[in-house]
């Protein structure tokens, strides 16, 4: 069966969250990564928003309306968080000091090529710092359906959706499996359990490589 929505997040922490990083997640399902780390992993959050060492979700009745995420989701902090203003933030990241980025996106491509910022013909409230992530991050981690909402693939041999970034996506993990990108070459390295290959190349746009481990 395919990975459900908690297991993707529980395998992207485990994958890719090593103790010491500095890491920045995208609104939505990559939000939900910091719920799954390790007790012997520490690892410091930062949102484009102004705040370094961001804590995990309040329970009800705690929330604060001060302390929110990028995706405006209330959360915590903790003896060691920093407030500052978004254009410190973004010197963080266009300064290459964040280890990790995992985003969401609407198309990846064989390549590594994302779209995740826009739909041409529907609305937008603006294009976030995607762009500035995708471009100064070491690492970038997509996590997210396989499938898009009308069926069509979201692992395509070319993006038809306007860009984010080129070639810099470095791993998609989905529903059914995980991809890296390495020298513009898609390989898949891992599955979901009792899911085929034939299915995943069925439900597949983009031409992938298998070396399973």
């Amino acid at each position: 069966m395919a990975w459900t929505r908690e297991e993707m997040c529980k395998l992207a922490s485990h994958l890719e969250l090593k103790n010491g990083m500095y890491v920045n997640l995208g609104i939505g399902m990559p939000t939900e990564v910091s719920n799954h780390i390790a007790k012997d992993i520490k690892v410091t959050f930062q949102s484009e928003n102004g705040m370094l060492g961001m804590g995990p979700f309040p329970y009800p009745g705690d929330e604060d309306a001060d302390l929110i995420n990028a995706g405006k989701q209330t959360i915590s902090s903790l003896p060691d968080s920093s407030y500052f203003d978004s254009s410190e933030s973004f010197a963080m990241i266009r300064g290459s000091h964040i280890d990790l980025t995992i985003l969401g996106a609407l198309q990846v491509s064989s390549t590594g090529d994302l779209a995740n910022w826009t739909v041409p013909g529907k609305m937008m409230k603006g294009m976030g710092g995607a762009m500035d992530l995708v471009a100064n991050i070491k690492r970038v981690v997509i996590l997210m359906e396989h499938i898009a909402k009308d069926g069509s693939p979201k692992l395509v041999e070319k993006c038809t959706l306007p860009l984010t970034g080129a070639s810099v996506v470095s791993r998609v993990i989905t529903d059914l499996g995980v991809f890296d990108i390495k020298e513009q070459t898609m390989t898949l390295i891992m599955k979901a359990p009792d899911v085929s290959i034939e299915e995943i190349k069925a439900k597949t746009d983009a031409a992938f490589e298998v070396v399973l481990q």
